[in-house]
C-alpha cells in the first residue's frame, strides 16, 4: 500500500472548515452571535500561533453539538456543505487528489476538525479513509464532549498508527500535505512531506529540510 494523507483546511481547503461552521451557526442564530463569535476567531488565532489548547478548543467546538437534536444537526450541515465549503474546493486541490487516486494511493484525510463537520467532506472529495477527531453521542444525541485522542499535532501521529494496526499493514510509501506548523510532528514521519501554502513557520522548516512546497489555494508572490 501507498499511502497519501491530506490534511483538510487551508490544505484541501482553501478555508478552515471549522471555523466556517462557527460563522455558519452564528449566522443563522444557532449559537449566540457575538459570544461565539468571539472566541471562534480567539480560538483560530491560537491556533495560527501553535498555541492552541486542543481540549478547550473542542469543549467550545463540540458544544452547540449537544445543545440540539441529530436531525436538525444534520439538515443545517447540509446547508453549511453547500453554501460554505463546495466553494473552498479548488480545481487544483481536486487535481491533487485525483493525481494519487490515479497512482492506486489509498487517500486519507487526517484533520483535527470533529468528524461530525469533515465526514461530508471527505465523501464530497471521494476521499474514503478520515482520521478526525470523533464527538461523543449517546442515545441519538451528542454530549459535546469527545472520544479517544484528539487528531491534532502528536494525536495524528497516534491516529495514523492505530489505523495501520486495524489494517494490519505498513505502507510501502507515504505522502503528507499540510499547511500549518501543527503538523510538522507527521510532516516529519513521511517518506514526502509536501507543504502547501504553508504558514510562516512551516515555510521555513520546509525551505530549510528541503521539503516540497506547493500552492494550491494562493498565488506566488513574484518579484517585478
Amino acid at each position: 500500500m501507498k499511502l497519501a494523507i491530506f490534511d483538510l483546511d487551508n490544505t484541501l481547503l482553501a478555508g478552515d472548515s471549522d471555523h466556517a461552521w462557527g460563522a455558519f451557526m452564528t449566522e443563522h442564530g444557532i449559537v449566540d452571535a457575538d459570544d461565539y463569535a468571539r472566541h471562534n476567531d480567539e480560538f483560530l488565532r491560537h491556533y495560527q500561533q501553535g498555541t492552541l489548547d486542543i481540549d478547550a478548543y473542542l469543549r467550545f467546538a463540540l458544544a452547540p453539538l449537544a445543545e440540539h437534536p441529530a436531525e436538525d444537526l444534520e439538515t443545517w450541515r447540509s446547508a453549511f456543505i453547500e453554501k460554505a465549503i463546495r466553494p473552498m474546493i479548488t480545481p487544483a486541490a481536486r487535481e491533487l487528489v485525483e493525481s494519487h487516486r490515479h497512482r492506486g494511493h489509498t487517500l486519507m484525510l487526517i484533520t483535527a476538525t470533529n468528524a461530525f463537520v469533515t465526514g461530508p467532506i471527505a465523501e464530497l472529495l471521494e476521499i474514503p479513509h478520515l482520521l478526525a477527531t470523533e464527538p461523543e453521542r449517546r442515545n441519538g444525541r451528542y454530549t459535546g464532549r469527545y472520544t479517544g485522542t484528539p487528531t491534532f499535532q502528536h494525536g495524528k501521529i497516534l491516529a495514523l498508527e492505530e489505523w495501520l494496526e486495524t489494517q494490519q499493514v505498513r505502507p510501502e510509501e507515504t505522502w503528507f500535505y499540510s499547511d500549518s506548523r501543527n503538523d510538522l510532528p507527521l510532516l516529519e514521519q513521511v517518506d514526502h512531506p509536501v507543504a502547501v501554502d504553508p504558514d510562516p513557520v512551516l515555510r521555513r522548516e520546509a525551505e530549510a529540510r528541503g521539503w516540497d512546497i506547493l500552492m494550491l489555494n494562493a498565488v506566488e508572490e513574484t518579484a517585478e
